[in-house]
């Protein structure tokens, strides 16, 4: 039988995933990136001797990456070296009052049971409940196409999904085990990566708690870009034939069925099958034929985007105090910030905001004696984001950043650069200048999610973070494999 050949557009942690996979059983398999380095959202550049990873920083659920190389007879560990954190992360609740989280279990509940009598014993109780959600969520729904109810119709995991309480709000739940407001919002922290509130992200997602307590945060030494390199050995390994500067006008599509792939170059590459790892919306509305598209721009609008970012990348001359490789700074209300982000969409008066000091941990990625410093701000998608804005907020945080720490930190900035929603829709044509994909509501979970093939082109797919099953590197990870299974069920 003639090998079939994949084109696959976009090359950050979905697509790679997909096409190492399919290469792996026996597809020939192209990869084409628009930008001129592989990795997508998880881009690296350097400059001035410091090294910044331009996308994700935490690594999560540690047994998804070894899943993944395991598949292929390798190790997390044949590619690059981790570190388990400790603390894991700090939260800053204001000056002198910040939460350093240990990586023990026993030192963590003692840390509860300090500011909440009691709230051990309760830890343990949700705790058990997340292990649970983790085991089966992860290990098996996520791993679902969702193209069809009949997925879902055992008895079996519809009992499960009704304990892994779907259908409750992840606030609520939190809310039955702890009183503390500080407690609270810290167990409410990891579903900001699902890009809405905890009022409405299902109680499911406390499996994401489970994944931050007992699995551990971790660092990959060098950067996360080390992931991206390891994955880009083994498909090369497999024969996964990469090409950056590749950016795709259209797919061809003629009778239904996927023919050819169009570069900007006019080049046209063959394709048996083709897989979107672009951002979805931009492959339906803009790359193929609106007659083949999947759907209307009104339901596009309609959809609870994850939010978006502005970022800043600093290099700083001196070493910082007071600040550890993740750090949260939860000094202001949630509520007023996160209103700007989902219910008015707006720029925030007093935004939360997320500093990540690697250089603390890793002395690779910024030269001796200085520092390596990433801040975000999420913020609401679509929304302007000119010099000055972004000038406005780099001061409004580096004044908190500054008191809170005891420090002078802007003078010793000899690097910046900055990084908003106009640089996402440039760089990744993402859809309104979103940085993590869809929300992962309710509505927006399994079959409620825009679908992993295309209705009306035989050969079409999608994979990545506004398909299933959602937003984040792990989840990413699994969106490839989920896809590139499809493709081999379809073609056996």
């Amino acid at each position: 039988m003639k090998q079939k050949h994949v084109v696959v557009i976009g090359s950050g942690f979905a697509g790679l995933s997909a096409a190492t996979h399919l290469a792996a059983n026996n597809f020939s398999v192209t990869l084409l990136e628009k930008n001129d380095s592989p990795g997508g959202r998880a881009r690296k550049f350097s400059t001035k001797g410091f090294t910044f990873d331009m996308g994700p920083s935490w690594y999560w659920m540690p047994d998804v990456f070894e899943d993944y190389f395991s598949n292929f007879g390798k190790k997390p560990s044949d590619y690059y070296e981790l570190v388990r954190l400790n603390p894991s992360y700090s939260v800053v609740y204001g000056q002198n009052d910040i939460l350093d989280i240990p990586a023990n279990l026993d030192e963590f509940k003692t840390k509860l049971e300090e500011i909440e009598p009691g709230a051990a014993a309760q830890l343990d109780k949700f705790l058990g409940q997340a292990k649970y959600k983790y085991q089966i969520g992860i290990h098996d729904l996520v791993k679902k196409p969702s193209r069809s109810l009949i997925e879902f119709a055992s008895l079996a995991l519809m009992k499960d999904m009704l304990r892994m309480d779907v259908f409750q709000s992840m606030s609520r739940h939190v809310r039955k085990f702890f009183k503390s407001e500080k407690i609270i919002r810290l167990m409410e922290f990891p579903v900001l990566f699902l890009g809405e509130t905890a009022e409405n992200i299902p109680a499911l997602y406390s499996l994401m708690n489970y994944a931050d307590i007992v699995l551990g945060t971790w660092y990959p030494k060098g950067g996360m870009y080390e992931i991206i390199n390891g994955m880009l050995a083994l498909a090369e390994e497999k024969g996964v034939k990469i090409r950056c500067n590749a950016e795709v006008e259209e797919i061809e599509i003629e009778k239904g069925e996927a023919k050819c792939v169009r570069l900007i170059s006019g080049e046209k590459i063959k394709a048996d099958i083709v897989i979107a790892s672009a951002d979805y919306h931009h492959v339906d509305k803009h790359l193929i034929n609106p007659k083949y598209s999947n759907y209307s721009e009104a339901y596009w609008d309609k959809r609870v985007l994850a939010p978006s970012s502005l970022l800043f990348y600093l290099g700083v001359d001196k070493k910082l105090e007071n600040l550890r490789h993740h750090n949260l700074f939860f000094d202001e209300p949630l509520g007023p910030h996160a209103d700007a982000i989902y219910t008015n969409p707006r720029w925030p008066e007093k935004p939360l905001f997320y500093a990540c000091v690697p250089s603390v941990t890793d002395d690779t990625v910024a030269p001796e004696g200085k520092e390596n410093l990433f801040l975000l701000i999420p913020l609401a998608p679509d929304l302007e984001n000119s010099d000055e804005t972004r000038e406005k907020y780099y001061d409004m945080i580096m004044d908190r950043l500054e008191k809170i720490t005891g420090q002078e930190i802007r003078s010793h900035v000899v690097f910046k650069r900055s990084y908003a929603h106009s640089d996402f829709k440039s760089d990744y044509h993402a859809y309104k200048g979103n940085a993590y994909g869809l929300a992962n509501t309710l509505k927006q979970t399994a079959l409620l999610k825009p679908s992993l093939k295309n209705k009306k082109v035989s050969n079409l797919f999608y994979t990545g973070q506004l398909t299933v099953p959602g937003p984040g590197v792990p989840p990413s990870l699994i969106s490839g494999y989920v896809v590139a299974k499809e493709v081999i069920r379809e073609n056996s």
